[in-house]
């Protein structure tokens, strides 16, 4: 039986934020593997967008999802499909377009693998996960469940799933269209992003109050273009965070730190790893 892939890694190298320590990463490719990468404390990694790890790294071990679980090739244009929850998001939204199937068009630019976007509802004011995901297949505790979406209790940028839970397989339910008005809503889309930066980040850094912009807010207070160390407040889109180059995690903890006592009440939209309760807290 194959054993699951492990190496040490610098994690700064699997984010999209770029930044972050070290950790050990055990790729697997089989329920056998999940089940005994499972055996200790773990974290799961897809993209590694929405992430901030700290610079020390992390004791637990890194669980990523292998190519095996990659099913973008396998997409044929079927309305109603289960995928692996590897599989790249972006070619997704792309090859739903091309089939003319609707649905997915509010994911364009969405860094992320299937699984890590629907284990946060990941989405824009164009649509989300939640409106096109039908069943999920979890691991958990040594096995597979699949459970219905109307069990997840999907809401703005949170999925509920049991503890521990690694997301496997996703089935999706398209909507026919055809290729000429899907694109059409992928331009607008795309024409709403382009206020967005194109270095690296890890996405928007809070979730938006509601009936407001974090983005907004955070402009409003005068924080477009803070900066500490490499790391600065995106001049082109208030919630985003940037990194210009060596940027290390306490910079990017600093400015949040930063932000959350400027604009009392956000709520960060990242996952934090390998910090201490209360870091990147309002200073």
């Amino acid at each position: 039986m194959a054993a699951p892939r492990r190496r040490q890694v610098e994690l700064r190298t699997m984010t999209t934020l770029g930044v972050g320590g070290p950790a050990e990463l055990w790729e697997v490719a089989s329920e056998a593997e999940l089940r005994e990468a499972t055996q200790a404390p773990y974290r799961v990694i897809g993209a590694g967008s929405n992430l901030l790890v700290a610079d020390r790294g992390i004791g637990e071990r890194v669980i990523k999802l292998g190519p095996e679980y990659q099913d973008l090739a396998l997409f044929t244009g079927q309305i109603d499909l289960w995928l692996g929850a590897a599989t790249p998001l972006p070619g997704l939204v792309r090859r739903s377009a091309e089939a003319g199937l609707s649905g997915l068009e509010g994911l364009l630019g969405v860094p992320a693998v299937l699984g890590g976007a629907v284990a946060m509802n990941a989405g824009t004011r164009f649509g989300c996960m939640a409106d096109v995901v039908q069943e999920v297949e979890l691991f958990v505790a040594g096995e597979l469940h699949r459970l219905p979406a109307s069990a997840l209790a999907m809401r703005y940028r949170h999925t509920e799933l049991p503890q521990g839970a690694i997301i496997t397989r996703v089935r999706l339910r398209l909507t026919p269209s055809t290729t000429e008005r899907v694109k059409a809503l992928l331009d607008q889309v795309d024409a709403a992003r382009q206020g967005q930066p194109k270095v690296k980040s890890a996405g928007c850094a809070f979730k938006n109050p509601p009936s407001d912009s974090a983005g907004r807010l955070i402009d409003q207070a005068g924080l477009k273009g803070l900066t500490v160390g490499r790391a600065m407040v995106s001049l082109e889109h208030g919630n985003f965070i940037v990194n210009l180059g060596g940027a290390t995690a306490r910079d990017v903890c600093t400015l949040l730190s930063i932000i959350r006592r400027r604009v009392p009440g956000l709520e960060l939209e990242w996952q934090l790893w390998g910090f201490e309760e209360g870091e990147c807290a309002a200073a």
